[in-house]
C-alpha cells in the first residue's frame, strides 16, 4: 500500500515538473504526430488547431513553450500567438515552424519576435533537442526599440484577431451573420492607412486624409444589415484592441513619440468611422427615397 502511495506521489511530482507545451497547427495529421512525439519525449502537451483556440488556451493556462505553425487560415498566424504568449507569460520559449524553406532567409525579422524558427518537415529528434536546449537557455533578452508604426504593422494580424474575439462577445453585432473574412475585410486597409499616417505625421489640427476604403466600408455595412450603433461599437472595440497591442509591446516601444502617436491613432480611427458613417447615412437616405417612390 505504502509503495503504491509512494509511486503516486512520484508520478504527481513528475507531472508538475514536466515542461508544458502549447502545440498549434491547423493540419490534423501534423498536430497528432507532433503531439505524440512530444508526449513520448516527456512533455505535457496541449494541442490547438487554430489561432482562436490557441488564444483561449493562452488566456487560461500557463505554458513553458509555444510551438506553432507560422501560416494558418483565418485571422491571425503564429506570430499572433507569439505576441499573446509574450504578454501572458514573458518567460515562455516561443518556437515557430513553417513549410516554406525561404522563411529561413527572413529569420532575422521573425526572430525579433520568436526565439526560434524551424522548417517543416520537422525531424523529431531535432525538434525535441531544440526545445530542451531553449528551455535550458531561456528566452532571448536583447532590447529592441520599435516605433508605434512598426509595432502596429508587425502586429496587424494579431490586433485584427484580438478585435474579432472582442466582437465575438458582442451579441448585437453577431446578430448580423458574417464570415470572418467579411467581418474583417476593411481592417487591413485601415491598418495600412494608420501606419502610413504614423510614418508621415500630419501637422496638428490638420483634417485626416480622405479614405475611399472607409466610404466603401460604410456602404457595405449598410447592405450587410448593420445599424449605426453597431458600427460605432466596432470602431470603439478596434481602438481598444489597438491600444491593447501597444500595451502588450511596452517593453519595446519607443516612448519618445508615444503620446503623439496615440493621438494620431485615435484621430485616424475616428475619422475613418466618420467617413464610413457619412456614406452609411447617404445610403440610408437613398433607400428611403426608393421606398417612398
Amino acid at each position: 500500500m505504502a509503495d503504491a502511495e509512494t509511486q503516486q506521489t512520484i508520478a504527481k511530482r513528475s507531472e508538475l515538473t514536466r515542461p508544458k507545451i502549447l502545440l498549434v497547427d491547423d493540419t490534423a495529421s501534423v498536430l497528432d504526430s507532433l503531439k505524440m512525439v512530444l508526449l513520448r519525449s516527456g512533455f505535457e502537451v496541449v494541442a490547438a488547431d487554430s489561432v482562436k483556440a490557441a488564444l483561449q488556451c493562452i488566456s487560461t493556462q500557463h505554458f513553458d513553450v509555444l510551438l506553432s505553425d507560422l501560416h494558418m487560415p483565418n485571422a491571425g498566424d503564429g506570430l499572433t500567438l507569439v505576441s499573446a504568449m509574450r504578454h501572458s507569460n514573458s518567460n515562455a520559449v516561443t518556437i515557430i515552424f513553417s513549410g516554406y524553406p525561404e522563411m529561413k532567409e527572413a529569420a532575422g525579422a521573425i526572430l525579433n519576435q520568436a526565439d526560434e524558427i524551424l522548417v517543416k518537415p520537422l525531424d523529431p529528434k531535432t525538434l525535441v533537442e531544440t526545445i530542451r536546449t531553449r528551455l535550458k537557455r531561456g528566452i532571448d533578452s536583447v532590447k529592441i526599440v520599435e516605433s508605434v508604426a512598426d509595432i502596429l504593422e508587425r502586429e496587424t494580424s494579431a490586433t485584427i484577431a484580438a478585435w474579432e474575439l472582442r466582437v465575438g462577445d458582442e451579441k448585437k453585432i453577431l446578430s448580423v451573420p458574417l464570415s470572418s473574412e467579411e467581418r474583417c475585410a476593411h481592417l487591413p486597409q485601415l491598418f495600412h492607412d494608420l501606419v502610413t499616417r504614423l510614418r508621415s505625421p500630419l501637422p496638428l489640427g490638420t483634417r485626416a486624409l480622405v479614405s475611399h476604403a472607409s466610404a466603401a466600408h460604410g456602404k457595405l455595412r449598410r447592405k450587410q444589415g448593420y445599424t449605426a450603433a453597431m458600427m460605432v461599437e466596432e470602431s470603439r472595440m478596434l481602438q481598444v484592441s489597438i491600444f491593447q497591442t501597444l500595451q502588450n509591446n511596452l517593453r519595446t516601444v519607443n516612448f519618445s513619440l508615444l503620446l503623439v502617436d496615440v493621438m494620431a491613432i485615435a484621430d485616424e480611427v475616428d475619422s475613418q468611422l466618420a467617413q464610413a458613417m457619412a456614406c452609411y447615412i447617404s445610403e440610408s437616405k437613398v433607400d428611403n427615397l426608393l421606398v417612398e417612390a
